[in-house]
């Protein structure tokens, strides 16, 4: 296989992004090249997000746009949710597409391009109970900071989700397991790992019969080299004290809580199936940032729900200005077929659902201004990940308070800084979601 050229296209989550590095990681391992080039590849892969509307057509896009490059002997092969959830319908519609993947099978990717090459179109989106572990080959970027998937699948009831159908159910990996492959990392220059999963509160609870993402962050605190452990995707309903104690007192976990929220109003979050009403919330993030001191809180929303009043919205506005959150996510709702919001007879309108999206956006640019200038003057640690890419003088890194490829970076100044190193920047201006210092 030394002379075959593999290139993926990689859209949606960082779940993929980690299932792309390790069918990256199975090719290799056998032999393919790997290209960040479509054009100069043998194979092209696409793995796919279909999580709403929009990543659905961008998915689709992409495929059509690969399949019109196609010469003879070049494979097209479609891997992901939209693999996963929409097989059939992608095999009789683009016939261009060689072979398909689900979320489930994708270790099998050398197996599937093999069939492909020997003139076959093999379909395998077989029931999703895969999750890779610290023996599994994986090929990471090769920048400071990494992702692990600490966790698979989903067993929530979210009216407005379908990952669950494309996922499956929710299966944890041993803490051990984890804590090898960040060993792993650091091994190889990583000095920040960002834990994944659906809830990652949700953690252990198959495995060991109680929720574990604690003992999880401990275990994680002690290993030599690491730096920064970030956690994203936090359900508040079970956002426990011991938890929070976690965030508190282990040096190494940033003090950034990543909890996606949804809404602020109670008889929105019982139609969704939500965790947790807005009081609750309320008293959980007064208590983080009580017992968290410096605590900076990412949340995610989405307006247009079935049945969301124009009061709904007002509201929720509100409820963001109140608390004050440092980073937002704004999503419309996107009625995913199979999904029981799409049975709602309360639909919003597509053009005030848009409208409702750019105001909230405008109110969390605002909000998050306010919060950002209060950086200014600060000295913060930075951990450098680049230049920037105009002017090479200038580095560009994150602190603890903004996530990888999420939020905003901090443009430094300074001399021979090494890239994986986190460095003392003083602040000296503050935009919208970006910083500029000096190192010191």
């Amino acid at each position: 296989m030394a002379n075959q050229r593999v290139s993926i296209v990689t859209l949606g989550c960082e779940k993929n992004a980690v299932d792309s590095e390790v069918m990256v990681g199975l090719m290799e391992q056998k032999g393919y090249t790997m290209t960040d080039d479509p054009d100069l590849a043998d194979v092209v892969i696409v793995n796919t997000c279909a999580f709403i509307d929009a990543a659905k057509q961008e998915s689709v896009d992409t495929i059509l746009r690969l399949a019109a490059d196609k010469h003879p002997g070049k494979k097209l092969l479609v891997a992901g949710c939209m693999a996963q959830r929409y097989a059939e319908e992608l095999l009789l519609e683009i016939p261009e597409i060689d072979g398909l993947v689900g979320t489930g099978e994708f270790p099998r990717i050398v197996e599937l391009i093999e069939q492909a090459k020997n003139g076959e179109r093999p379909k395998w989106t077989g029931n999703p109970v895969y999750i890779y572990d610290e023996f599994t080959p994986r090929k990471t970027s090769g920048g400071p900071s990494a992702y692990i998937k600490i966790a698979e699948g989903c067993d929530h009831k979210c009216t407005f989700c379908v990952i669950p159908q494309m996922r499956g159910t929710f299966r944890s990996r041993t803490i051990e397991s984890i804590v090898t492959e960040a060993k792993q990392l650091v091994a190889q220059g990583v000095r920040e790992v960002n834990l994944i999963a659906q809830d990652s509160t949700q953690y252990g609870l198959d495995l060991y019969g109680k929720r574990q993402l604690p003992d999880l962050l401990r275990a994680l605190n002690d290993i030599d080299g690491l730096q920064w452990i970030r956690l994203h995707y936090a359900y508040p309903g079970y956002f426990t004290d011991d938890l929070i104690e976690a965030f508190r007192i282990l040096p190494k976990v940033v003090k950034y809580i990543d909890m996606p929220l949804q809404h602020s109003e109670d008889h929105i979050l019982r139609a969704m199936q939500r965790p947790g009403r807005q009081r609750h919330i309320r008293e959980l993030v007064a208590k983080m940032r009580d017992r968290i001191p410096g605590v900076v809180l990412r949340s995610s929303f989405i307006v247009g729900f079935p049945g969301e009043t124009e009061e709904d919205f007002q509201r929720l506005q509100l409820f963001v200005e109140e608390i004050g959150f440092d980073h937002i996510g704004v999503f419309t709702y996107s009625a995913e077929e199979s999904s029981p919001a799409a049975t709602f007879s309360t639909q919003v309108d597509d053009s005030v659902k848009e409208r409702r999206a750019s105001e909230l956006m405008e109110t969390a640019r605002r909000v998050a201004s306010a919060r950002m200038s209060r950086h200014v003057g600060d000295v913060v640690p930075v951990l450098i990940e680049g230049y920037d890419q105009d002017d090479h003088s200038i580095y560009v890194g994150r602190t603890p308070f903004d996530a990888k490829e999420i939020d905003g970076v901090v443009y430094v100044t300074g001399r021979d800084l090494q890239i994986g190193t986190i460095v003392p920047v003083r602040i000296s201006h503050a935009f919208e979601f970006d910083l500029v210092g000096e190192a010191v």
